[in-house]
């Protein structure tokens, strides 16, 4: 569960709909991303990093909270 990409989202007040809607992605996919089943590639990576306000890199660190 990437629970940082959840508290990122309920913090800009976005449903997981509207993340997804505004990165180009389905919100099944969105969902997939915030419980860890799927990863995003770059471009996905970056698109949700302009939307919730975050370093797109954190996707790829190995403690996302540092």
């Amino acid at each position: 569960m990437r629970t940082w990409l959840i508290e990122r989202r309920k913090k800009q007040q976005m449903t997981q709909l509207a993340v997804a809607s505004k990165t180009g992605i389905t919100r099944a996919y969105y969902a997939q991303l915030e419980s860890a089943s799927r990863s995003p590639s770059i471009k996905v990576a970056k698109k949700l990093a302009d939307v919730l306000d975050f370093e797109w890199t954190v996707f790829y660190s190995d403690d996302p909270e540092n």
